[in-house]
């Protein structure tokens, strides 16, 4: 609702630096102590002084006729309208300025409706004086008139009251029709401190992107436009005047987020739609080419030769033969460790050496000479060695036994490794003790050894 009313006061306050409900039950009771308990009234800050206390400065601003109001109240409520609040022409006459590119910090605004002239001292874009003189004579030539003689009247005002000084220049905007601009140019001259503007009201609305243009000098279109697309963040009406309002913000914040989720499901549905038949084109192309590959499969293999067997069973024999291939070993290590055993006992002559792999079956009873022992682990590398001690005519049976026993033991180096003997160079009975003067064995050559070496 915008107003054009007499009943309009404006007052400068200073309080405390206070926050929350401390400061907003300060600024009710000044507003009360003011303008009488009138509940359209509101207060604006203008910053804080730049002192150490940090003053906080006020404009506080009311409708003091409330009554004036009330039958206006009574007929939005019957029609169940929503009110989104109550401003006043001075109000937005600061926003006038700011979009038509008048920046100056103190200036007086002259502007006619409703068969008057409202007058409004603006500091900063904020009202602090502002008052209505009626009009009598709405022609163009008793327009200007009363445009300079009212200007002059709230500058003399304005000195008396000391919100401004008597050197301090002020200039001043009139808003007028581009029929009435000579007329008003004619009347309202320079004074001593006061410099008039005149502004085109359709070069002003056009400045305001307001298509329909005002037929006369009267500003009504041009405010009410304003408070459509530039509203001012104070308003005079009281919460519970603006409880319908506020319950019809909540409705359309519920319904812009049920459109919001109704989209966003639409837009997840088509996305889930749009993946599902990429994927169905990809399954088709994907079967197209394993009909294609089996086609080309069959065509190729109908030219190999025919093996004479099934598939199955070639699959099983190259399966097979790629698992021994797999397991297959090499006598390295074996060779490598009866290399050694060689080079530390140089007087064994190696006269006969079998390797196997494999499957073996453990044998009972006695070994027997010239035969090797079947080792007993079914996947055990095995290797048998028979050879010679060769020390010279004058070794003894004893020397020879310790270099065969010097050989064995280097074959048991390896830990991963069983060593058996199967013959010995002398026969050793159970029991008996070898002495060297035992003519016998000290004279009988030695014979050939038979010994096995296994390792998993």
């Amino acid at each position: 609702m915008l107003v054009n009313v007499a009943e309009e006061g404006h007052e400068l306050e200073t309080i405390p630096f206070l926050q929350g409900a401390d400061r907003k039950a300060l600024i009710t009771r000044k507003l009360g102590q003011h303008f009488l308990g009138s509940p359209l009234a509101t207060a604006i800050s203008l910053g804080y002084e730049k002192r150490k206390r940090k003053n906080e400065r006020l404009l506080l601003s009311a409708l003091t006729n409330p009554a004036h109001f009330e039958p206006w109240l009574k007929c939005l409520e019957d029609a169940d309208a929503a009110l989104a609040g109550i401003y006043t022409v001075a109000q937005l006459g600061g926003i006038l300025l700011r979009k038509l590119g008048k920046s100056a910090p103190r200036a007086l605004l002259l502007t006619f409706q409703d068969h008057s002239i409202r007058e409004s001292y603006l500091v900063d874009g904020q009202p602090l004086f502002s008052r209505m003189a009626p009009l009598v004579d709405s022609s163009i030539g008793g327009l200007a008139s009363r445009f300079a003689s009212e200007a002059n009247k709230l500058h003399q005002y304005l000195l008396a009251q000391r919100h401004v000084g008597r050197n301090e220049d002020l200039p001043v905007y009139v808003l007028a029709h581009p029929q009435a601009l000579p007329a008003v140019r004619q009347s309202c001259r320079d004074m001593a401190n006061l410099g008039f503007e005149i502004i085109d009201s359709h070069q002003a609305a056009r400045r305001l992107a307001l298509k329909s243009l005002p037929d006369d000098s009267s500003s009504e279109l041009l405010f009410l436009h304003l408070l459509a697309t530039s509203a001012p963040r104070q308003q005079f009406a009281g919460e519970d005047h603006r409880h319908d309002f506020h319950i019809s913000q909540i409705r359309y914040g519920l319904l812009a987020l049920g459109a919001t989720a109704v989209l966003g499901g639409a837009l997840f549905v088509a996305k889930q739609l749009y993946d599902a038949s990429t994927m169905r084109e990809e399954a088709e192309v994907l079967a197209r080419s394993e009909a294609d590959l089996n086609w080309r499969y069959r065509e190729i293999s109908a030219t190999f030769p025919q093996l004479g067997i099934d598939n199955e069973t070639l699959r099983r024999v190259t399966n097979r033969q790629s698992e021994l291939v797999r397991k297959q070993r090499l006598p390295d290590d074996a060779y490598r460790l009866v290399g050694r055993a060689l080079n530390e006992a140089p007087n064994v002559h190696l006269e006969a050496l079998e390797w196997s792999l494999g499957e073996s079956q453990p044998t009972s009873g006695a070994a027997v000479p010239g035969k090797a022992t079947a080792l007993p682990d079914a996947k055990t590398e095995a290797i048998t060695l028979s050879g010679s001690i060769r020390l010279g005519p004058m070794a003894t049976a004893r020397q020879t036994l310790a270099t065969f026993e010097h050989f064995v033991e280097m074959l048991r180096v390896d830990r991963d490794s069983d060593v058996s003997v199967q013959q010995q160079p002398f026969d050793i009975e159970s029991g008996r003790t070898l002495r060297g003067g035992d003519m016998e064995t000290e004279s009988a050559p030695p014979r050939q050894f038979w010994c096995g070496s296994c390792a998993g």
